[in-house]
């Protein structure tokens, strides 16, 4: 008994210690966000042409408003815009021919092919894609992303710089509506975005995300071409890597794009959620260890529930060191009002999803369930 009781002290004065450093990790991530956005400087140079790659699949909400972004650039020079599905019945068709004949200042293609290149569909919609663009400059884009009119030409002016091959894009979340939504977007804004400013801050990484990759044709075709990354969970960062293994570096600006966040039931959220954590740690695992430190809420009250002193300041402090940060996310890009009240929510939530995560590998993607090998491959589970 004497040594259960040890254990346990122990184990409190842990969480307890992991509380006072989760709060000062969550303070100066606050303080690196309110520092991160700055306004955008653009080189004089040429604006060459630029095809956008949209994988689709199926009519999300909000997509036509999203894909109109892409339109609608203060772009001087030509834009295409090609989306790509992998069935001829997918509802998707119908939304991008109403976008060909509102938005004809873009050249909109459509490109339907059910060839499959590797266990990424995603990437195997892009392969199928890459044919079509005639442009000198790629942009590979979610179809959940939505950007500002000076957004290319902000990202071109990145891109002219020297040394660089590729320019990707942080994103902050926007919820769509429903509590699913806005806990996701409470993930980006409280947990994704603060470790990515961070991770920059510091210069301790230098990723892509799916939000944007921006990139020469001729670099595209060095790093072998989109259907070398078939098999890859982390697609995005797999192409980073890539990038910055020909000699150049990836470029990511001070500013950031939005992700619109639209689950409306708790699976679809979960499951996000599991994908999102498991292509983290397969892709970084000692680094996502780390991120437990972004948890001191429900640190806190597991070092109150251990009997550790001062439980209410502990679970006090947690809350408010978060809540601080979501307001310095708020302030730094612009956006509305969040709901406060959900960020102990999520933050329990999301600690079940940290912990839950290395007890499997297993990924719910487009309704597929994939196994993340331990190079970060997809391999599809057909039972």
């Amino acid at each position: 008994m004497s040594d259960a009781n040890t254990i346990l002290q122990s184990f409190g004065e842990l969480c307890a210690a992991g509380v006072i450093l989760g709060v000062l990790y969550n303070l100066t991530a606050a303080i690196l966000v309110l520092r991160f956005p700055r306004p955008t400087e653009l080189a004089r140079g040429s604006y060459p042409a630029v095809s956008i790659l949209k994988p689709l699949h199926g009519n999300e909400p909000g997509l036509f408003w999203r894909l109109a972004s892409f339109c609608r650039q203060d772009y001087p020079a030509a834009i295409q815009l090609i989306c790509g599905t992998q069935s001829e019945s997918d509802p998707v068709i119908d939304l991008v021919t109403l976008l060909t004949t509102t938005q004809p200042s873009t050249q909109v293609d459509l490109k339907m092919d059910a060839r499959e290149h590797g266990t990424n569909r995603k990437v195997s919609n892009l392969v199928n894609m890459q044919a079509a663009a005639r442009h000198e400059v790629v942009l590979i884009s979610d179809s959940d992303i939505v950007v500002e009119p000076r957004f290319l030409s902000n990202a071109i002016s990145e891109l002219q710089a020297p040394g660089v091959g590729g320019v990707s894009c942080a994103y902050f979340g926007i919820a769509a509506g429903g509590i699913w939504a806005k806990l996701s977007a409470l993930y980006i804004n409280t947990q994704f975005l603060p470790n990515v400013i961070t991770a920059l801050s510091f210069d301790a990484a230098r990723p892509c995300f799916g939000s944007a990759i921006l990139m020469r044709r001729s670099m595209l075709d060095r790093i072998g071409g989109l259907g070398t990354f078939a098999d890859e969970l982390a697609d995005d960062f797999a192409i980073g890597r890539a990038i910055r293994a020909t000699g150049y570096r990836v470029s990511i600006p001070r500013f950031a794009v939005g992700h619109v966040c639209f689950e409306r039931e708790f699976r679809s959220f979960w499951e996000r959620q599991m994908r999102s954590a498991r292509t983290i740690r397969s892709i970084d695992p000692v680094g996502y260890v780390g991120t437990i430190f972004m948890h001191p809420f429900t640190l806190a009250l597991l070092a109150a529930t251990i009997g550790m002193p001062h439980p209410a300041l502990m679970i006090a402090t947690a809350v408010a060191c978060r809540v601080v940060l979501c307001s310095c996310v708020e302030r730094a890009f612009g956006l509305p009002r969040q709901p406060y009240w959900l960020v102990p929510l999520h933050d329990l939530i999301s600690f079940a999803v940290f912990v839950t995560s290395f007890l499997g590998s297993a990924v719910v993607w487009r309704g597929h369930i994939y196994r993340v090998l331990a190079d970060g491959a997809l391999k599809q589970d057909r039972s």
